[in-house]
Parts: structure tokens; C-alpha cells; sequence
């Protein structure tokens, strides 16, 4: 397989569905190309990738890697197809959360200026753009559920 283009592939097109998040308007037809032309091909992506990948059917995987151990981890991940496959994976579900904020922060009044910032966050550094969110979201609605709960 060539990982190389599969990367360079799945990293602009989570590049660009970050691009329309952040800049396009937020109508339903934008929305769910993003859901499902975004996310959802990542995820399909890294869906048709995975079990081949692990069970040994394409090459680029680590026979040593498994979930069990950090050593573990690290030898799945350093493999060219395992480093591949988890970055499809971040790139998944830090869009899936970076939707979840846009239409948070849409539905209580956020302007795109304030939300940019946060998507950024999570773009470049997930859980911790997710964060910096839900704390801005307390400041402004004080029930812990009304900030977390996605709607």
C-alpha cells in the first residue's frame, strides 16, 4: 500500500472539511457534507483500512503491535500503516468534535470570531480544543449538562 498517499489524502481532505467548518456557512446541506462526506469518509476510510491492516492482509502493520501494553501501542504506531491508520483516526473524530462545538456554540450564540479559535484547538490539539470549549460553555450556561450534552 502506498501510506504515503493515503496520508497526504485523508490529511487534506480533513484539512479542507476543517476549512468549510470554519469559514462556510452553516446551512443543512453544508453541515451534513460534513458529517457524512467528512466524517463519514474517514471513517470509511480507516473502517476498510483497519482489519486488513491488523489481521495481516495488507502489509505495513506490526505483528508485535497489540492494545494491551504501551509497547504495544508504540509497535502498532510505528509501523508505516499503523502511524497511517491512527492519524485517519484522529482526523475522524477531532472533526466529529469540532462539528459537535460549531453547532454548540451555534445554538447558544457564539460568534464564528469566538468559535474559531476553539476549532483550531481542536484541529491541532483534539481533547484539549474540547476543553478550552466546555469551559468557555460553564462561563456562559453554569449547569454542567447544558454544557456537555450534545444537542
Amino acid at each position: 500500500m502506498n501510506w504515503e498517499l493515503i496520508f497526504t489524502v485523508t490529511n487534506s481532505w480533513a484539512l479542507l472539511m476543517w476549512l468549510i467548518l470554519a469559514f462556510a456557512p452553516r446551512n443543512e446541506i453544508v453541515m451534513k457534507a460534513l458529517i457524512y462526506g467528512g466524517v463519514g469518509l474517514l471513517s470509511l476510510a480507516y473502517a476498510l483500512i483497519i482489519i486488513p491492516l491488523m489481521t495481516g492482509m495488507i502489509d505495513g502493520g506490526s505483528s508485535e503491535g497489540s492494545f494491551n501494553s504501551l509497547a504495544g501501542v508504540q509497535a502498532l504506531l510505528s509501523s508505516d500503516g499503523g502511524a497511517t491508520i491512527g492519524w485517519i483516526h484522529y482526523l475522524a473524530f477531532d472533526l466529529f468534535v469540532g462539528l459537535w462545538i460549531a453547532r454548540n456554540a451555534d445554538r447558544y450564540g457564539f460568534n464564528r470570531i469566538i468559535q474559531i479559535p476553539f476549532l483550531f484547538f481542536t484541529l491541532m490539539f483534539g481533547p484539549l480544543g474540547l476543553t478550552l470549549y466546555l469551559l468557555l460553555r460553564f462561563t456562559r450556561h453554569d449547569r454542567v449538562a447544558d454544557g456537555v450534552i450534545p444537542q
